[in-house]
């Protein structure tokens, strides 16, 4: 990989580098779904149906019912990030003084730090949207089955078609309404269902609660604060817990019991570790490494329980 500094700068330097803004991993940072950790290989979920158990009284012991067990598999697939930095361009550049003055360079030390921790937070935003909509085999390496991708491919998932032109304030309402109405009447009110949203369809639908249109709700919104009602609190449709799935693409939607959802990995702390390797005591060259390495994947188990809003 090239390294490329693109600056008119001109005296001492802040020690400040700035990114621009990314995704954090929204839905495993709060909770969204279940992590199960140290998988080396591959791990099973246990699925239990059972039909027919309770019976009429009688003075004996008559057995009844059926408990069928059936599995699904969680596979983590490995991936990393290699990233091969020369520290020649630096020295021209207003980090020139702290690589020190030997002809021995050093990568600057606030840089290093900085783009340990923004390639940490590449890879949180690139789980995040992996988690929701990874295609494995895609076009774009570095990518396992999301949500929506094993989803759409399973018949037993319930299916809910979206709105033609996509969600906005004037029709989300009702476009909740039929996720909600097809969630199965078992799970319905069961305390870790929510319905997990896409960033379009939460703004679409804080703004209807706002209100100020027809299809907002009432003159003034929610406490008659029009558009001031919101303040980055917890939502709620009809009384099913909203989570707001920053990796789930525009016009989706998942409504599934948190307990249904999981998230396969190996070490956890894999997903934050950099590991820096200065090449010059290695082959003599001016490069330097970073290196990532991780495995994850996402499964649910019982696809009945699940409805797809796509």
């Amino acid at each position: 990989m090239a390294l490329t500094i693109t600056s008119t700068f001109a005296g001492s330097f802040s020690g400040k580098y700035i990114a621009a803004a990314l995704l954090s991993g929204s839905t495993i940072e709060n909770g969204g779904i279940e992590v199960m950790p140290n998988i080396k290989y591959k791990s099973v979920i246990q699925k239990i149906a059972t039909t027919g158990l309770i019976g009429d009284s009688t003075c004996d012991f008559t057995n009844a019912g059926n408990v069928t067990l059936t599995e699904r598999i969680i596979e983590p697939l490995e991936f990393q990030i290699n990233l091969e930095l020369c520290k020649t361009p630096f020295i021209a550049n207003w980090e020139s003084a702290s690589m020190g003055y030997s002809a021995f360079d050093t990568l600057p030390p606030t840089f290093a730090e900085f783009l340990i921790a923004h390639l940490a937070a590449e890879t949180a935003a690139a789980t995040e949207n992996n988690i929701w909509q990874g295609n494995l085999g895609g076009a774009q390496a570095g990518e396992f089955n999301g949500f929506t991708t094993l989803m759409k491919a399973d018949a037993a998932v319930i299916d809910v078609a979206a709105v033609a032109g996509g969600v906005d304030s004037a029709n989300v309402i009702a476009e909740l309404g039929k996720l909600v109405d097809a969630i199965p009447s078992a799970l319905y009110g069961k305390d870790d269902m929510f319905l997990y949203i896409s960033q379009n369809m939460a703004r679409a639908y804080v703004r209807a609660l706002g209100g100020f249109s027809a299809a907002g709700l009432g003159a003034n919104g929610v406490n008659n604060e029009g558009t001031q009602w919101w303040n980055n609190g917890s939502l709620t449709f009809d009384g099913v817990k909203i989570f707001v799935a920053q990796g789930l693409p525009d016009d989706h939607a998942v409504a599934a019991q948190k307990s249904n959802l999981y998230f396969g990995c190996g070490l956890l702390s894999d997903q934050n570790l950099v590991k820096t390797l200065d090449m010059s005591d290695l082959d003599g060259s001016q490069n330097v490494r970073m290196i990532m390495r991780f495995a994850c994947a996402v499964q649910y188990g019982i696809s009945a329980d699940c409805v797809l809003y796509s």
